[in-house]
């Protein structure tokens, strides 16, 4: 049988309009849902909005200004042209569809309804609770701007069409969530970025079959991009503007979710997650030093705690000259393994307990960890000198990895080649390490190859990442966005 279609909602009849909205946005048991009923030359006017996504001046003066017609106008045939023209507004919409008007509505917008007209109209007086642009914690640089994006995704596109002034730039607005109606925001320039992958983009978000997105930014990744249980990033999150305007002129497609500061950046690579704007505010010789020294620090955060490990159970492989390496005054009370596994899960602790702690009291945990861990563990035999001391070094090569994400699964990385050589010695550090280089090379973003430029092979892209260039000598776009314009 066919379903019976529903008959459309007449919304030029008053008093059912205020019925409907009564039982379906509870007016009267909602504080926040606020509405006003005004006559103007003999018809009913209402108004209904969000109080504390709006600004009270603003509707104050819209409702004195639809007032003030009763005072000098008298020809009840014009009510709609003279409400029309009487909300003072930068945008004025006008629709048939009330539960779009209703989504509209708890987004912060004004809808208004006139009785005996069959249009309802909207109108833009957002104004988000929130904070002030500032720098972000994790992306600080000595030189160059201190304003970051916010959890206002309005403002956000305002700090993107600051740095880029492309008429060209086009800023998608989508609603995902049954319930939630979370605004999501798709930004590219239109004759550079891919349509293909814009198409694969929304295709996904318009996929999403959910009631919100509680965790923003990150629950609308796990939907576009289905990594499963893969534990490397296959997006790289910023809370730059300078950053997203850089990748915008590259070709990459940004998304950005309402109520988040991390803007979504795709497609990228391993290398997006290990480059950081602080590179770009020196002079290239001194940008490449500090790129290559982050390279060193990621490297030893992976590989020197597994390989120190083995060197100390199998000392037959190091040369005479490098015999000082291992445990010199014995293993302790416990296993060397334990040791190494105890004091990295105590290094994870310590952050975690540092993102809980508040302010005034870090630094005396800081103090308190230090006397427990570095002096009292060892005292006590729980920890050699040589465990500390390598441990504390790969912990340096995650805090230097600009991406927290890829820190996480490099430190897991780490897990698992020090449970293989401990398993299997030699054997189990290169099958570690094989397999580590063989899960980059399965990894793809948006059907880009994770460890491009290096697989597939590209000597011209690859020296960029290893030398950072003049800005004036860039002067082709990455391949690997496939930008309709390859020439900067």
């Amino acid at each position: 049988m066919f379903k019976q279609k529903k008959p459309p909602f007449k919304i030029n009849q008053i008093k059912r309009v205020e019925n409907y909205m009564r039982d379906h946005l509870g007016i009267g048991e909602s504080f926040d849902v606020d509405f006003r009923e005004v006559i103007i030359l003999g018809k009913k006017v209402q108004l209904y909005y969000v109080n504390g996504l709006c600004e009270s001046l603003i509707i104050t003066e819209l409702l004195k200004s639809l007032v003030d017609i009763n005072d000098y106008k008298h020809d009840e045939k014009k009510v709609v042209s003279l409400v029309r023209n009487h909300l003072v507004s930068e945008q004025l919409e006008e629709t048939k569809d009330i539960d779009k008007a209703i989504t509209d509505m708890l987004s912060g917008l004004i809808i208004v309804f006139i009785e005996d007209y069959d249009q309802i109209m909207i109108v833009d007086v957002r104004a988000y609770p929130g904070r002030t642009p500032e720098e972000p914690d994790t992306e600080r640089v000595i030189r160059g701007s201190r304003d970051g994006y916010t959890e206002n995704i309005i403002q956000n596109t305002g700090l993107t069409r600051r740095r880029v002034r492309d008429p060209r730039l086009r800023n998608e607005m989508l609603q995902v969530g049954d319930r939630s109606k979370t605004d999501v925001c798709l930004s590219y320039i239109k004759d550079i970025a891919d349509p293909e992958l814009i198409k694969i983009i929304k295709k996904e978000l318009k996929a999403i079959n959910t009631d919100g997105l509680s965790m923003a930014d990150k629950a609308l990744e796990e939907y576009i991009v289905h990594q499963g249980f893969n534990p490397f990033p296959i997006v790289r999150y910023t809370e730059r503007p300078d950053v997203v305007a850089s990748h915008l002129f590259e070709g990459h497609v940004i998304v950005m979710v309402d109520t988040s500061p991390s803007m979504i950046i795709t497609p990228t690579t391993l290398f997006h997650h290990v480059q950081h704007a602080e590179e770009y505010r020196q002079a290239p010789a001194s940008g490449t030093f500090v790129r290559w020294v982050r390279f060193f620090g990621i490297f030893i955060s992976i590989f020197l705690l597994p390989f120190w490990y083995l060197l100390s159970i199998e000392p037959d492989l190091l040369p005479e000259a490098l015999s000082f390496i291992g445990p010199n005054e014995g293993i302790g009370n416990v296993p060397l393994f334990l040791q190494i596994l105890l004091a990295d899960m105590g290094v994870e602790l310590l952050r975690m307990a540092a993102i809980h702690t508040p302010t005034p009291l870090s630094t005396a945990m800081g103090l308190i960890a230090a006397i427990l861990i570095g002096e009292i563990a060892i005292e006590a035999g729980l920890f050699t000198e040589e465990v500390i001391l390598y441990v504390s070094f790969a912990a340096i090569g995650s805090y230097a990895t600009p991406s927290y994400e890829l820190s996480v699964a490099n430190k897991l990385v780490r897990v698992f080649i020090i449970i293989s050589t401990f398993a299997f010695g030699l054997p189990g550090f290169m099958i570690g390490s094989t397999i580590y280089i063989l899960a980059l090379t399965s990894v793809k973003s948006f059907n880009t190859p994770y460890l491009w430029p290096f697989i597939p092979f590209n000597v011209k892209a690859l020296l960029q990442i290893l030398v950072r260039y003049s800005v004036p000598a860039k002067e082709t776009r990455p391949s690997i966005t496939h930008p309709k314009q390859k020439v900067d």
